[in-house]
């Protein structure tokens, strides 16, 4: 499968422009034979927001924003992972982040657990324990979004589930370039998956972004990465790499899940 990341500044408040924007990506990313296009955290509001915004701007996760989407994804026949407000229908409000294949149909729609300061605890609710894997043009596919990424017993519980490749829409901040640099390569090799980190560049209002998004392999080997300015990075799944770096670094055959994941 080949993946495609979009990586640009956040258009904060324009929803229309954003969908837009992701039209255009779509398209590029589709003529060059993507299969998916990962865009980052809260992609059609913006981020940086505040609480009034989001409010504002919030839609169910089959609301008309996700309706165009899905029409995006069907017209250039390719699978979208975006980041969104989504308001659930008793009203709490998430940063979510939806998977929408080439078909139209939603395969995954993930609220974020672990929130980030006070800046994420203003705006959102935290997700519950939901961390779906799915299947997508033959992989499976599990989802976080930013600083979900930053606790290990996330990406590990998604790959003891099966996933081989993790997306993370994100919205990662200076002076948090270690992340980007380091955090998410662990994680792809410690858990044998391909991973995806698709970050903003530029800056929202206080935030200047790490930009520094990446496509990972797994043996943490960069398969594409961003500098700080809009890109459109492209790499290539091989499920014979995925087979010989699980050959390589057996962790998830032998791990003792008795010593780690016993209860009490």
């Amino acid at each position: 499968m080949r993946i495609a990341l979009f990586q640009g500044a956040p258009h904060p408040l324009d929803v229309p422009g954003n969908l837009q924007r992701l039209r255009h990506q779509a398209h590029q990313a589709a003529e060059q034979g993507a299969q998916l296009l990962v865009c980052p955290e809260m992609f059609l509001s913006g981020y940086n927001i505040g609480l009034a915004q989001v409010e504002r701007l919030a839609e169910a996760e089959d609301g008309p924003a996700a309706m165009e989407v899905v029409e995006i994804a069907q017209a250039h026949r390719i699978a979208i992972a975006y980041g969104y407000p989504e308001r659930a229908d008793d009203g709490a409000i998430y940063n979510s982040v939806q998977l929408i294949d080439a078909h139209g149909r939603s395969l995954s729609n993930y609220r974020k657990t672990h929130l980030f300061g006070e800046l994420d605890r203003a705006m959102f609710s935290a997700g519950a324990d939901h961390f779906p894997v799915v299947e997508l043009e033959g992989w499976k596919v599990g989802l976080l979004i930013c600083y979900d990424i930053e606790f290990p017993e996330n990406a590990r519980r998604l790959a003891l589930a099966g996933a081989e490749l993790i997306l993370v829409p994100t919205a990662n901040m200076a002076p948090y370039d270690f992340v980007c640099q380091v955090t998410v390569r662990a994680r792809a090799q410690e858990n044998q998956c391909y991973l995806v980190y698709a970050n903003y560049c530029g800056a929202e209002d206080d935030i200047r972004y790490c930009g520094q998004s990446s496509i990972v392999g797994v043996d943490g080997s960069l398969l594409a990465m961003a500098g700080h300015e809009e890109c459109l990075l492209l790499a290539d799944l091989s499920r014979e790499q995925l087979q010989r770096g699980r050959e390589a670094f057996p962790y998830l055959t032998d791990l003792r899940r008795e010593l780690h994941l016993r209860e009490g």
